[in-house]
C-alpha cells in the first residue's frame, strides 16, 4: 500500500516537472522568436508574452497550490501509518485530475472543462483529508 502511495507522489512530481519543461520550451521559443525579451526574465515580468507562454507558466504555478495539500496529506498518512486502500485510491484519483487539468490548461484551455477538473481535484483532496482525520481520530 505504501509503495502505491509513494508512486502517486512521484507521479505528481513528474507532472510538475513535465509542466516545467513545457513552460521552459515555450518561454525560450518565444524569446528566440523575439515575442518576449530575454531581459524580461530578470524579473519574470512576462506580461507581454504570448498567451500560450503565460498559460504554461500559470499551470506551473498551479502545481504549487492545491497539490501542496495533497503532498501534506500524503506525507501525514505515511508518517502516521494511516495508509489504506481508500486513501491510496483517492491519491491516484487526485493525480489523474491534475494530469487532466494540466492537459486541458496547456492545450485547448477550455475554461469550463478546466474548472470542472480543478474542482474535482479539490473535492478529492478534501476527501483525502477527511479520510486521514477519520483514521486518526
Amino acid at each position: 500500500m505504501t509503495q502505491l502511495l509513494v508512486l502517486a507522489l512521484f507521479a505528481q512530481v513528474l507532472l510538475t516537472l513535465a509542466v516545467m519543461v513545457i513552460m521552459g520550451r515555450r518561454r525560450f521559443a518565444a524569446a528566440r522568436q523575439k515575442q518576449i525579451k530575454m531581459k524580461q526574465f530578470n524579473t519574470m515580468d512576462l506580461g507581454e508574452a504570448p498567451e500560450h507562454v503565460q498559460v504554461a507558466g500559470r499551470n506551473f504555478i498551479n502545481q504549487f497550490e492545491i497539490p501542496v495539500l495533497f503532498y501534506v496529506a500524503t506525507l501525514a498518512a505515511l508518517t502516521t501509518n494511516s495508509v489504506g486502500y481508500l486513501f491510496v485510491g483517492l491519491a491516484w484519483l487526485f493525480v489523474v485530475t491534475r494530469v487532466i487539468h494540466s492537459i486541458i490548461h496547456v492545450t485547448s484551455n477550455h475554461l469550463k472543462s478546466r474548472y470542472m477538473t480543478f474542482l474535482a481535484g479539490c473535492i478529492v483532496v478534501l476527501l483525502m483529508w477527511i479520510t486521514l482525520v477519520w483514521r486518526l481520530v
